[in-house]
């Protein structure tokens, strides 16, 4: 059976074709324009699940980044923080070498130690370093200072050394930074395994060595921890150093995955502009035609709007 096919059937059917070209035309406009891909969820499902995948890496990529410069100024505020203890240990060095010569005076002794104790306060002043006002050697510990103070030595007694500083990150976690998603990277230093603690420490030692000067004593006893001692706070720092080349590291790594996710992200979300103009100029083109045809096909006469 055949179906009649009028007049009106035709310009439907024409008008139908022309709005559906002219949509395309629309879409690829917006496309030249703004070059994306994806509008909406709904032009390609699987590349909009790929694109929301690639950009929560990206996402999570920079992050590490961050955390990866946070880290860095840690290790180099725990670095710049040793070096000035390593310092202030090989002036410490020098002097208990010049306090064991056997000529010196008790008065030469005097002024050796009171030079010691004034290091040995710096040397609590570097463990006691802050990095945006936290801690650089305890931990997350929330304590005022890495080290409280000890109590002063007694005037009236010269063999007295006082109770050195004592540690407050016992016990407590280490701070640590993200650097990948299965890496973590520790940016604090332990200060009780670079200068010790209570007796052990460092602090301990010079002031003892301070207080045998003070009271005629023999400071030989007191070299070897001494030597432990500064062989911890460099030891410290070479630790420091590896970790900040790690970082370093990651930073490259973290740097190269980010440019290539970018191309990934950018390949699934952008459109090349020379095969938009390409699809838009054919379709430009479909679309004149279309319109000429449409115009040759559907001329209306007088008759037309009479009816």
């Amino acid at each position: 059976m055949l179906n009649r096919v009028t007049n009106l059937t035709m310009s439907a059917n024409a008008l139908r074709t022309l709005q559906t070209q002219q949509s395309r035309l629309s879409e690829l406009q917006d496309k030249a324009t703004t070059l994306n891909k994806i509008s909406r969820p709904s032009d390609d499902p699987a590349a909009t699940a790929k694109a929301l995948e690639t950009r929560s890496l990206l996402a999570a990529t920079a992050q590490y980044g961050r955390n990866i410069d946070d880290g860095n100024t840690w290790l180099t505020a725990a670095d710049s923080a040793l070096e000035q203890a390593t310092n202030v240990m090989h002036r410490i060095k020098d002097l208990t070498v010049l306090a064991g010569n056997g000529s010196l005076n008790q008065s030469g002794k005097d002024a050796i130690a009171l030079e010691l104790e004034a290091l040995n306060k710096d040397l609590v002043s570097v463990a006691n370093s802050k990095h945006l006002g936290r801690n650089i050697f305890a931990g997350n510990s929330d304590a005022d200072a890495a080290f409280t103070p000890g109590t002063a030595r007694d005037p009236a007694n010269p063999a007295d050394p006082g109770t050195p500083p004592v540690f407050q990150g016992t016990g407590i976690s280490p701070v640590e930074r993200r650097i990948s998603a299965t890496q973590t990277v520790r940016v604090d230093a332990d200060g009780e395994a670079i200068f010790g603690s209570d007796a052990g420490s460092v602090f301990a030692t010079v002031a003892n060595i301070a207080a045998q000067l003070r009271s005629g004593g023999d400071i030989t006893s007191q070299l070897a921890p001494l030597e432990a001692s500064f062989k911890n706070i460099v030891n410290g720092r070479a630790e420091i150093g590896t970790r900040q080349a790690q970082l370093e590291r990651a930073g490259t790594v973290n740097t190269d995955l980010e440019a290539t996710l970018d191309a990934q992200r950018t390949g699934i979300e952008k459109a090349d502009l020379g095969s938009v103009i390409m699809d838009l100029k054919l379709q430009e083109t479909n679309y004149q035609v279309a319109l000429a045809a449409t115009a040759r096909v559907l001329q209306p006469t007088l008759m037309d709007f009479l009816r």
